[in-house]
């Protein structure tokens, strides 16, 4: 039988197929699903800021999207996944609250979404979707066995990238 694996704030988790991952509550938060396509390997990264070097003596790698997905990886290689066929999707990245100047210390969402994009990019992983941004909140089901990450809000139909 299939667990679906919780992941919590600032949290990490990898499994493999037929099992899945989700997370709750992603507001300005991102969820960086991660899978390596052949093995079935997937993990979930619940990323609550963009970059660990702007906070001294934390070691919550997960919390932050540089050193999350770094890890994240690490752990999925060291589960058997390979690196060059990884391939990613993201959710969440939201402006939860409405501020009359959108300056870099409050656009937390859209520094969390393009910092996960870079990280990436940076480790030469596919981004092949994203749901980010808006003003609403997300919880997601991430299923490695097919690569589907459902996205669900409330008020809105649930959708699959």
């Amino acid at each position: 039988m299939a667990e679906i694996i919780r992941v919590g704030m600032a949290d990490l988790k990898v499994c493999k197929s037929p099992d899945g991952l989700t997370t709750l509550g992603l507001g300005s938060c991102v969820g960086v699903a991660i899978r390596d396509p052949k093995t079935k390997i997937g993990g979930l990264v619940h990323v609550m800021l963009p970059d660990s070097t702007a906070i001294k003596n934390n070691s919550c790698l997960a919390k932050f999207a540089d050193t999350g997905i770094e890890e994240l990886v690490r752990q999925m290689v060291a589960m058997g996944a390979s690196r060059t066929r990884l391939e990613a999707k993201i959710a969440g990245g939201a402006q939860m609250f409405a501020f009359q100047n959108n300056t870099s210390l409050v656009a937390v969402g859209d520094r969390n979404a393009e910092a996960a994009r870079a990280k990436l990019k940076e480790l030469k992983i596919r981004l092949l979707a994203d749901d980010t941004g808006k003003n609403y909140g997300r919880t997601v089901i991430f299923y490695p066995e097919t690569g589907d990450y459902e996205i669900r809000a409330v008020g809105k139909a649930p959708i699959i990238i």
